[in-house]
């Protein structure tokens, strides 16, 4: 990888049963879930994000929108089921990678204008990137110094079993028109809209495998 490039686009959440493999079957279904997402944290059950049923996690299956596991334990229930399963952390998004703790230069984040784009980039906050291939991939801003941004790219679910609990609300076959919507939703926004400022992780290959985790509304599912 070469240069970074920043998306100056607003995230509202991050994606968590997203995947980066995109492909089509045959057979596609529209599903709803609500659901509840858990992990272990030194010994506790920690509730880190929710789909609630007025505002669900819709997919289509078969074409790589959702975690392979996810989607296999989903399919194998019916409308109005619920369920409690765990995806296991190499099934989900692999241990953390310190070797993706990455500083880099403040000027990536910079407008035309030169200044620096506070209300998107501060820490805590999830940005979009982009590779100088189009691969685009989400960061979470660590410390911010006078002329450094420190980026963590692994996924903020990394090195954690996800436990999902919730209720398969609908499930059917998938028309035509949903299926082409989901995949120019897939398609991302970031191209075109993103400016490079210099910068970047030299050679190393940051967020490798982060980019096909796309931006899709609102909500647990939704923008993961």
């Amino acid at each position: 990888m070469g240069s970074l490039f920043y998306c100056r686009v607003r995230i509202t959440s991050y994606g968590t049963v997203f995947s980066p493999n995109i492909f089509i079957l045959m057979e596609n279904k529209y599903i709803t879930v609500a659901y509840k997402l858990y992990a272990i944290t030194e010994g506790k059950k920690e509730l880190l994000e929710e789909a609630p049923a007025e505002h669900p996690f819709q997919f289509i299956s078969g074409i790589g929108y959702t975690l392979d596991r996810f989607e296999k334990e989903i399919l194998a229930l019916h409308k109005d089921d619920r369920f409690n399963f765990t995806v296991p952390c190499a099934e989900a998004y692999g241990e953390r990678d310190e070797d993706n703790v990455k500083a880099v230069s403040k000027s990536l984040f910079c407008g035309p204008d030169g200044k620096f784009d506070n209300d998107n980039v501060y820490e805590g906050n999830i940005i979009m990137l982009s590779d100088n291939e189009g691969h685009q991939f989400y960061a979470n801003v660590g410390e911010i110094t006078d002329d450094k941004v420190v980026l963590d790219l692994n996924h903020p679910h990394a090195g954690k079993d996800l436990i999902f609990e919730g209720k398969v609300i609908e499930m059917r076959d998938a028309t035509p028109e949903e299926i082409k919507e989901i995949l120019n939703e897939m398609a991302g926004s970031c191209r075109g809209g993103c400016e490079g400022c210099g910068g970047g992780c030299g050679d190393h290959e940051c967020g490798e495998g982060h980019h096909g985790d796309g931006c899709h509304g609102n909500g647990c599912g939704h923008c993961h």
